[in-house]
């Protein structure tokens, strides 16, 4: 579910347009409650992971075209 959502939450480079929306023609909305100090370090950590694995995407793909 983490995933699905940083994936649905994200502006599209090509389109300019958070990729849920063009899936289901509105807005992403969340109801989270995050209480516990571990779930948020857990989620702090997932972030860094998911931004290095895009970033290194990115690279690859600029690559390419090229």
């Amino acid at each position: 579910m983490i995933v699905e959502f940083a994936v649905n939450n994200k502006i599209h480079l090509a389109t300019k347009v958070l990729l849920f929306m063009a899936n289901y023609g509105r807005e992403l909305r969340v109801r989270m409650n995050i209480k516990k100090k571990e779930q948020v370090e857990k989620a702090i950590e997932f972030v860094k992971r998911i931004r290095k694995v895009q970033e290194e995407a990115r690279a690859t793909l600029r690559k390419a075209q090229e």
